[in-house]
Formats: structure tokens, C-alpha cells, sequence
């Protein structure tokens, strides 16, 4: 395939290549060796309790500015705080709060991923929009993007906007809401859409956003598809991924590549699935975490899975959770998706191609450069274009669920601190 010359990415294949004749028990201990490219940039740390408004950075998207690439923005998801808006240097330009709970006893919004629609047809002319998962109300959430970055995004969602997963409110407070994203819009029709997955459950909706004559949006749902939540071995046992008490293993990472309009969707405990972005027909499953087959126990006390004897069935790549994908474009249908293996702080490239078979190319890290690295990655974004004198090659941005240095709060205790990560694609 076509690489990118010049690049951190070509060099991390390169190294790949060198490292992929170590063995394969040394690869699942020690990463094989992987690279580490240098986060240059980070925004402002998000705390994840009372005193910082339950921030906590998740998902970021990346717009660019045509008419002055050097104006770009990055808006981050902060669950219930709302959306951030960064510049380019990471700076933190605008705050938008998620809305709140209808009643004292409802649950606010909280806002989890983030994806943008190019040239959107509202009734009021073409506009580029950020949407969002609303987990903490059940709904999307629409906003118009100003151009002049002067004023922030323009919440544009209808007032009568549906429930995405709920009949009821009583339904929405047990938090079975959307959570993963990913738009794309039907070259041949011009139609966008919205894939959704639903947090606890294996569901995936197709939602088609739909402009209303006062300048609105609201969806319809098209379509559900069910992932499986259990699995046949090699050995012919059946094996379902361990979770807390009714919970089924979700998805939250999705990508819609717009050369051919196949949605990539990663479910947490195991594995990548390649499928239409209509949901139409069954998905392919191109990669597996490393626990893939392992059994596990769920205890009552810690709250945590014990695993059992792996059986040796899960792939090599990926450790859960499979979180943050998305695709790094090179043209004409090349170039990679990416993948954030939560469970060892590394990042994962697979050939784009379909007729490749998504192959695995390389991995890296994302380390400590003026900045700390990003650990514990839940979101991820690319954008393969020059973004002013400080990005002219692109730009990578990746959530960091663990930013340093620790702020200790009133309590004694560490604050839970999260931020997102600015890595130059030029470097």
C-alpha cells in the first residue's frame, strides 16, 4: 500500500517490519518493542468530580477551516461537563454545558462521543455540524459550527428530537443511552447518517439525520443491528466476554471510512468488527483482544472479573478495551485505521483496504515529549490535511485517561485528571 513518506507513520511501519520477527509470547508480554511518538501539545486537565463539574475528557473530532486551516478547532466530549472547545495550541476557547436533568430525580446529559458532518443542508444553508451522544438523556445532540470560531457551536437539535434507545424516562435513567458514535454521509444520495451504539447492550442503530424547516435537525431511526454477546470456540464451548450483572459487552469505538462507507466498530472485550454502514448485512470480526476466549468469574466483593486459563484463541494486537478508531485518509483509498488498545497504552494501524483484509501494519505508543504520553485512551481522532504553520502535516488527537501531573484534592486522595493529546502527524 501507498505509505506516508516522510512521516512518523511510514517510520513506525518500518520499525514494525524490524520487530515482527520477535516471538510471539515476547510480542504479548513486552508490545513487541513498539515505538513511541511524542505528544507535543495537550489541552487543559478535566476533573472528574464535584469541585470540576464531573468533567472528564472522552472523545475529541477534529474541524477543519477551510477558508484558514491555522483557525481549526478540536471539540472534545467532557460527559457531563459538557463540550470543550480547543485551538490548535491546545488552548481552551470554548465551554459548552450538557443540558440539565429534567426533574431532581433524572439523570443530566452527559455527553460521551463526538463525530462531525461536512456541508450539512439546513434549511438555512449548508453547515458544517458536530454531533454527540447524549448518554445521560438518550438523545443526539446537533450543533452548528461558526466559521469565525467567534461564537461557540450553536445547539440546532429539535426540541422534539426522539429518544434514541428509551420508550420512557424511567428507561433513560438506567442508562442503556447512546454511547459510540460515527457519521457518514451516502455519497450517492446525499443523505447523512448517525450509527449509534447503546452503553450496556450490543446494539447498534442507524439514525438519519433529517433538517426541519425552522433551521433544526432531528433523526429517525432506519435501522437496529445486535453484535453477538456470546461466542463459539475452537474447542466448541460457548464463551461470553465477563462484565458486571446484566451487562453484555458494548461497543464505543466506531469509524465510518467514507471511501466505500463501511462502518469499523470496536466491542470492548473482543475485538474489531468491519461491517456496511447501512447495517445491513452480518459483520466480519478482523481482530480480537488478547483475552478473547478467556474465561473469567465475576466477584461480587472487588467488583472485578478473575480470569481464568487462557486458551490461546485471542489475537496479538489489541488488549481490552478496544476503544478510540479512526482513520488516518491517504487518498484514493488508502492509508490506515487506527485503534487505541486501552489495555496496554499502545495504539494499533490496520491497512485501510478492505480488499487487503485489513491487515495489521504496525503499533505505537503516544509518550512523553513537552508533554506527558496519553495512557488508558478512550478517544481518538486524525486528520490527514495542513492545519496552519503548527500542524502542516495533520494532526492526531487522543484522549489521555490518565494526565499527569496528579492533582490532589481536598480529601488527600489523587483527582481523577483527563485531558486530550496533540501529536504532529509531521514529526
Amino acid at each position: 500500500m501507498r505509505t506516508l513518506r516522510g512521516t512518523w507513520m511510514a517510520a513506525i511501519v518500518a520499525t514494525l517490519a524490524a520487530v515482527a520477527v520477535l516471538p510471539t509470547s515476547a510480542q504479548a508480554d513486552d508490545d513487541g518493542g513498539l515505538p513511541g511518538v511524542a505528544a507535543s501539545t495537550e489541552t487543559p486537565a478535566l476533573y472528574g468530580d464535584d469541585a470540576g463539574g464531573n468533567a472528564d475528557a472522552d472523545d475529541p473530532a477534529i474541524w477543519r477551516n477551510a477558508a484558514n486551516p491555522g483557525a481549526s478547532l478540536v471539540i472534545g466530549t467532557a460527559k457531563e461537563g459538557g463540550l470543550r472547545v480547543y485551538d490548535l495550541a491546545g488552548k481552551e476557547v470554548q465551554s459548552i454545558p450538557a443540558p440539565p436533568a429534567p426533574t431532581p430525580d433524572d439523570k443530566p446529559g452527559r455527553f460521551n462521543n463526538v463525530d462531525l458532518v461536512s456541508g450539512f443542508p439546513l434549511s438555512t444553508g449548508r453547515a458544517d455540524v458536530a454531533v454527540v451522544t447524549d448518554r445521560g438523556r438518550d438523545h443526539l445532540r446537533i450543533y452548528r459550527i461558526d466559521p469565525s470560531a467567534a461564537q461557540p457551536p450553536k445547539d440546532i437539535t429539535a426540541s422534539d428530537a426522539p429518544l434514541v434507545f428509551s420508550k420512557t424516562q424511567e428507561e433513560v435513567n438506567q442508562q442503556t443511552t447512546p454511547y459510540g458514535l460515527a457519521t457518514w454521509t451516502d455519497k450517492a444520495t446525499g443523505r447523512s447518517y448517525a450509527v449509534a451504539s447503546q452503553r450496556s447492550r450490543t446494539r447498534l442503530a442507524l439514525l438519519e439525520l433529517k433538517a426541519t424547516s425552522t433551521g433544526t435537525v432531528t433523526y429517525q431511526q432506519v435501522r437496529t443491528y445486535d453484535l453477538p454477546s456470546s461466542f463459539t470456540l475452537p474447542n466448541g464451548r460457548s464463551w461470553t466476554p465477563c462484565g458486571d450483572p446484566g451487562d453484555l459487552p458494548q461497543v464505543e469505538g466506531m469509524v465510518v471510512d467514507p471511501a466505500n462507507n463501511v462502518l469499523y466498530a470496536g466491542q470492548e472485550d473482543v475485538g474489531i468488527w468491519r461491517m456496511p454502514a447501512t447495517l445491513g448485512s452480518r459483520p466480519k470480526l478482523i481482530d480480537k483482544v488478547r483475552e478473547y476466549g478467556v474465561p473469567a468469574t465475576y466477584d461480587e466483593a472487588s467488583e472485578e472479573c478473575t480470569p481464568g486459563t487462557d486458551p490461546g484463541y485471542g489475537g496479538k494486537h489489541l488488549s481490552a478495551d478496544v476503544e478510540g478508531l479512526t482513520i488516518l485518509d491517504q487518498g484514493s483509498g488508502s492509508g490506515y485505521l487506527l485503534a487505541s488498545s486501552q489495555g496496554d497504552n499502545t495504539f494499533a494501524a490496520y491497512d485501510r483496504e478492505v480488499g487487503e483484509g485489513n491487515a495489521y501494519e504496525s503499533g505505537f505508543r503516544i509518550t512523553a515529549g513537552t508533554v506527558d504520553g496519553s495512557e488508558e485512551c478512550d478517544g481518538a481522532a486524525v486528520l490527514n490535511a495542513p492545519l496552519g504553520s503548527r500542524y502542516p502535516n495533520g494532526l492526531l488527537v487522543v484522549q489521555d485517561g490518565h494526565n499527569t501531573p496528579d492533582e490532589i484534592g481536598a480529601d488527600g486522595e489523587p483527582r481523577d485528571n483527563t485531558n486530550f493529546k496533540f501529536v504532529d502527524l509531521g514529526c
